[in-house]
């Protein structure tokens, strides 16, 4: 067996072991690794990268939606968590405790933040008095800490790296303005940065933020069938506002809580990402976010090698300047053979080859990781052919994310037909649901599914539920969910 062979079976095929797969590439294109301290990875500077084009793009389009960055304390007091009672149930489970520092027992537990409505409850109590003080719109970048008792890296860790959002407002309508208005963002970015295809709605009771009125989320399909909720975005009422008592004098100078919202995403977008985009060749990442969008790979022998490579340089020169990333791999003690399977693996976009004699006739061939397609271009023309395939690797992945979430997603009438279902196919399943708590357990006992939303726009509407017969309140997507 060829080492090229080899560097690609050393990956699990996803239809022999899909979570085996996915553990085989974050690690095998470096990146992260594990911590020493459990469910906790470090991102390794691929990974990191990936993060930061994220933050990036995310943090652009927050600020031109009015909103500004600040930073809270990692520390929040026991005290806080016990003003909003649903809170405090929500979150309980997962909350680590600092209880001494310097060698002294605290007076008062501090929770390690796992989110911060009830820091930034506290302050804006402190900051907002009038109307004149509305709205208040910040973001948070920050780490969060969930104790976790089953973490897969990237998609659920104990520490993780995030935004939330947390805005206050005079009116429930401008509030839950809001609140749309920011899912719109989520899905937006994550269908056109990150070319996954997702489901918008509204979760159920049951599945809602602790704390929220109402939960709405974005639903992304793995290629194993299951679900990752890829963002959420809350609308608090007066919850929080009457917890920590943030008032303000109103237009009518008379003294009204505020309406309140909070909505995030995190570093599972990376893992979505994976697994939704990534084969059994590796990982497949789209242009938009990926570290490096071209590797260009010299060709030659010997005693054309130093001419290859200089020319190599030149076109990288051009592609840098023109703000595309790129890199050069001019390694000559490793056979071109194994850096295709290498960059593939890694999820380049694009390679470049040059040889000798594309260097005679001025082209050089571009590759497409998606559908690996050969395109011999004109050099004089490069960075134009190297954007066009790079929006063209883009598009491709996101229209085959969108048809693999179309090719499963089945419609049932009733439990036994979303059991046989989820026994024999993977995706997702669009049902009736009478709104009763008892009969959204009894999917989630019989199935292991549970409510991913209800989306706002259903490919048919079901008038029945899957689980009592009697007429349906909701069409809602279920599906097994990492």
């Amino acid at each position: 067996m060829s080492n090229d062979k080899q560097f690609v079976t050393e990956i699990t095929p996803q239809g022999e072991d899909f979570s085996r797969w996915y553990i085989d590439v974050i690690k095998k294109a470096d990146l992260m690794d594990y911590s020493p301290v459990r469910g906790c990875i470090v991102f390794r500077p691929d990974g990191y990268e990936i993060w930061e084009h994220i933050q990036k793009e995310l943090d652009r389009r927050f600020k031109e939606t009015g909103h500004r960055n600040a930073y809270f304390p990692l520390f929040i007091p026991e005290s806080f968590f016990q003003k909003e009672k649903e809170h405090v149930e929500g979150f309980n489970p997962e909350l680590p405790w600092v209880t001494e520092a310097g060698g002294d027992k605290l007076e008062e537990r501090l929770a390690i933040r796992p989110t911060s409505e009830t820091m930034f409850g506290h302050m804006y109590s402190k900051w907002i008095q009038s109307y004149r003080d509305l709205p208040v719109l910040i973001n948070q970048w920050a780490n969060v800490v969930r104790w976790e008792k089953r973490t897969l890296p990237f998609l659920r860790t104990s520490e993780f790296l995030w935004q939330e959002g947390h805005t206050a407002h005079e009116t429930e309508e401008e509030a839950r303005e809001e609140t749309m208005k920011m899912l719109e963002v989520y899905r937006d970015f994550v269908e056109e940065y990150l070319a996954i295809p997702v489901i918008t709605g509204q979760k159920t009771p049951s599945e809602k933020f602790a704390g929220a009125v109402d939960t709405f989320s974005i639903e992304a399909m793995m290629k194993d069938g299951r679900a990752v909720q890829a963002g959420t975005s809350h609308y608090l009422g007066t919850n929080f506002a009457v917890a920590f008592d943030i008032q303000y004098l109103s237009r009518d100078n008379k003294q009204e809580y505020v309406h309140t919202t909070s909505w995030g995403t995190s570093t599972r977008l990376i893992g979505s990402m994976i697994m939704v985009h990534g084969d059994d060749r590796g990982l497949a990442l789209p242009p938009k976010v990926a570290p490096t969008q071209v590797i260009m790979v010299p060709i030659g022998p010997p005693k054309t090698w130093e001419a290859v490579v200089g020319r190599t340089d030149e076109l990288f020169a051009e592609l840098k300047k023109a703000g595309i990333r790129v890199r050069v791999d001019d390694r000559s003690d490793v056979r071109p053979g194994w850096k295709f399977n290498e960059y593939e693996m890694r999820g380049v976009p694009v390679r470049l080859e040059i040889g000798p004699r594309d260097m005679e006739n001025g082209v050089c061939v571009l590759v497409s990781r998606i559908t690996g397609e050969k395109k011999v271009v004109q050099q004089a023309n490069l960075v134009e052919e190297v954007n066009t395939m790079l929006d063209q690797v883009q598009r491709e992945m996101f229209d085959r994310a969108k048809q693999f979430m179309t090719d499963n997603f089945y419609s049932v009438d009733t439990l036994e037909e979303m059991k046989a279902s989820m026994e024999e196919k993977r995706g997702f399943s669009l049902a009736g649901w009478c709104g009763s708590s008892e009969c959204e357990s009894k999917v989630k006992e019989e199935t292991g599914a549970t409510s991913r939303n209800i989306p706002f726009s259903p490919a048919e509407e079901k008038h029945t539920c899957l689980v009592c017969g009697q007429p349906a309140k909701h069409t809602v997507v279920f599906a097994r969910a990492y």
